[in-house]
């Protein structure tokens, strides 16, 4: 059974907006929509629709649509309008390498020229077990470990991975949400980042690029392979 698609934004509660920032906060409004699960992947993003329930114009709304599009959170297809990005097997995949290269470079930099980055790091890891033991829902889990993985580009000192890093972290975002879990126990996220603070804490520049290529290239692995199974299962169905 397929979902209406027409109509998905109207129950969705946008709320009207001040003109301040605009642009940007339509953006963060439409990011925090499709993050929370509240649009689904393959749903439509009507502008009239999202205009008419923030009181603005459409030409905020589709200048916002066009910033999610350049972050690959959401698409445009010729003559439809836009629509919430479909995670693919390939695309998460390749989202990943990508990630390696950038991080790998990061934490080596951090590691030579920035041990100061060391305990906010740790805190961070630390604010990862909290969430496992308070059972916190999984978005908060995916928000927390990103924000791992940001402090290591910021700490590195070069504002290009920095750039590129908050460019890609939605479509990361929601390629997690989209299979629902990565870890059956919700430590071994914050379990996994430890070898990356042992060698940055040695002061070992290879060992750290090792750990979170490692770390990264796990997380790829399970993630292409959750949703490959997605992909199947789909078109079984049809």
């Amino acid at each position: 059974m397929t979902r209406d698609t027409s109509a998905v934004t109207e129950a969705y509660p946008f709320l009207p907006l001040s003109r301040d920032g605009l642009v940007d906060r339509v953006a963060h409004s439409l990011v925090n929509a499709i993050l929370s699960g509240a649009i689904r992947p393959g749903e439509r993003l009507a502008e009239s629709q999202i205009a008419r329930q923030m009181d603005l114009s459409r030409a905020p709304v589709r200048e916002a649509l066009r910033l999610l599009e350049s972050s690959g959170l959401v698409e445009y297809r010729a003559n439809r309008g836009f629509f919430v990005h479909v995670i693919s097997a390939t695309s998460i995949r390749e989202l990943y390498e990508l990630r390696i290269v950038i991080e790998t470079a990061a934490v080596r930099a951090l590691t030579e020229t920035n041990p100061g980055a060391l305990p906010g790091l740790r805190a961070q890891m630390a604010e990862l077990h909290r969430l496992a033991d308070e059972g916190a829902e999984m978005m908060a889990h995916v928000s927390a470990d990103m924000q791992f993985h940001r402090l290591i580009c910021e700490g590195s000192g070069n504002r290009r991975f920095l750039q590129v890093f908050d460019q890609i972290s939605n479509e990361t975002k929601l390629g997690l949400l989209v299979i629902g879990r990565l870890y059956d126990d919700a430590h071994r996220m914050a379990e996994t980042h430890e070898p990356i603070i042992a060698a940055i804490a040695a002061g070992d520049a290879e060992a750290a690029a090792a750990a979170i290529a490692y770390h990264i290239g796990v997380a790829k692995d399970l993630v292409t392979a959750h949703i490959e199974a997605q992909q199947n299962q789909e078109a079984g169905r049809t």
